[in-house]
Order: C-alpha cells, then sequence, then structure tokens
C-alpha cells in the first residue's frame, strides 16, 4: 500500500476538523459555480503548506481547485477562528492522555525573511536589515506549542515573554478547572530582564532566565532544547521558513494550522 501523502488528511483528523468549519449555505437564487468540498479545499491549503509552492501554481491535476480558492477558503476559516479552536481541541485530547506536561514551559524566537514586506515586519538584526518577521513560541516541557506569536523582525524576544504566557489556551481534558499557566518558565539570555522576572512572578510562575554576561553552561539548556526542536517541526513546513504573505493574518493562519498539525502527530503516535 502507498504511503499517504503528509497533505492527505486521514478520517481521524478530518472527524476533527470537520464539526469545527462552519456550515456554508449556499444561495438560493444565483447559487453560481457548487463550491470545491471543504476536504479537498483543505488538503490544497496543506499541500502549499508543506510543499511552500506558490498559490497560483497549485497543481490542478490534484483536484483540490484553484490556488485562490483555497487562499479564500484559508483565509475564511482563520476569519472564523477554525485553526485555533482545532489547535485548542488538540491541547485538550493531549492533556487528557497525560501527554501535556505544564510543570514547565520553553520560550524562544526564530527570524526568518519578509521578502514582500506587510504588517507585521521590520528590519532584521541578524539579516542586514532586511524585512523580516519573528515566530516567538511557548512550548510545554515535551515540546508541544501551546501558543505562537508573529512580529516584526526588530521586535525584542523580552517584550512578547507575557504576551506568549497570556496566549496560552485554557487547556481542559480533564476533570476540574483548566490548565493555563506552567508552573516555570525557561529562557535563554534574550529575555534577561528583572522587570519581566518580576512581571512573570505576578502570573505565579517562576521565571527561570539565564543571566547576561555569565559563562555558558547555565545548564537551562537540558530544558531549553524542546522549543528549539519545535521550531525545526515548525519550519519543516516549507511556508514558513520564508514569509511571503503581505497579509499577517494568512502567515499567522499557516502559523496555528502548523501548530496544530504538530499536536496531532503528537497525539497519533500516543495510539
Amino acid at each position: 500500500m502507498a504511503k499517504p501523502k503528509p497533505w492527505e488528511i486521514s478520517d481521524e483528523l478530518w472527524a476533527v476538523i470537520k464539526p469545527l468549519i462552519p456550515e456554508h449555505q449556499r444561495r438560493f437564487r444565483h447559487p453560481g459555480r457548487k463550491r470545491l468540498d471543504d476536504r479537498l479545499a483543505l488538503q490544497g491549503i496543506l499541500f502549499v503548506l508543506h510543499t511552500g509552492i506558490a498559490w497560483e501554481h497549485l497543481p490542478q491535476e490534484l483536484g483540490y481547485g484553484s490556488g485562490m480558492t483555497c487562499w479564500r477558503r484559508l483565509a475564511e476559516w482563520n476569519k472564523a477562528g477554525v485553526w485555533q479552536r482545532l489547535h485548542e481541541t488538540l491541547l485538550d485530547r493531549l492533556r487528557a492522555t497525560d501527554a501535556l506536561d505544564m510543570s514547565r514551559a520553553a520560550v524562544d524566537s526564530s527570524h526568518i525573511r519578509a521578502l514582500k514586506r506587510g504588517a507585521q515586519t521590520g528590519p532584521s538584526p541578524v539579516d542586514r536589515g532586511r524585512p523580516g518577521s519573528k515566530h516567538h513560541l511557548i512550548t510545554d516541557a515535551g515540546g508541544i506549542p501551546l501558543a505562537v506569536i508573529l512580529t516584526g523582525g526588530n521586535r525584542n524576544d523580552v517584550t512578547q515573554l507575557l504576551p506568549l504566557l497570556h496566549a496560552i489556551p485554557k487547556i481542559r481534558g480533564k476533570r476540574g478547572r483548566p490548565r493555563q499557566r506552567p508552573r516555570v518558565v525557561v529562557a535563554d539570555r534574550g529575555y534577561d530582564h528583572d522587570k519581566y522576572r518580576r512581571m512573570v512572578r505576578t502570573l505565579q510562575i517562576r521565571p527561570l532566565i539565564a543571566r547576561r554576561g555569565t559563562e555558558h553552561g547555565s545548564g537551562l539548556g537540558r530544558h531549553r532544547y524542546v522549543v528549539e526542536q519545535t521550531f525545526g517541526l515548525l519550519h519543516a513546513f516549507r511556508r514558513l521558513r520564508i514569509r511571503w504573505e503581505i497579509r499577517a493574518d494568512i502567515h499567522e493562519a499557516f502559523l496555528s494550522l502548523a501548530c496544530a498539525l504538530i499536536c496531532w502527530r503528537r497525539l497519533a503516535s500516543l495510539c
């Protein structure tokens, strides 16, 4: 049996996604062309996410519709909050199976080039001032992505520490109160600022942040490596290696969808 392509949606994953997609009411008068099946449109979106191909080059012979149709569906579903709800649903399932470890969280950021500029871009200090963006990521102790934020490439990492902590959704999956805050947050020297340490403590979270000016070998690397591994998984989606989208919401949709897919893989590996 041929191995399924990574952009092909399994029946199990589709069963999770389908209830989250808003139902489209077709017009009674002048209905126009029949709407492309949602599952095929999603596979077209995933094809672009995995391969990095331009929307207009989406192969018609795959049966996923035109690139513009898939682009519109991505934007439509992002506006409806489908990708965020999908990510939250999968986090709930991971917690229900005891696969989520909120005893500790790790944060980091990664620069990407933004060739077409647009919102949430800025001169990148690591790319000779060329326009770029940053992915700011927070994971649990096992590397499961909890939240991701897009900013300009010139935004200081420490300014996104509190927004990342607040962006973690309320994770259910078990009886009792939902879990939203890790006990400890681990970060590198880019987050070294006493003001932000105090702000993190007000959330009843213990900050473990390396100090600037000290020798390497703080020992935090054995906890922080998981977020770097997750960045590797995120950027394995070729569309996320370089930002081609002028609109920030389209790139953020790809980010949320990629985080959800990483959660799904982790969940599937437990079965």
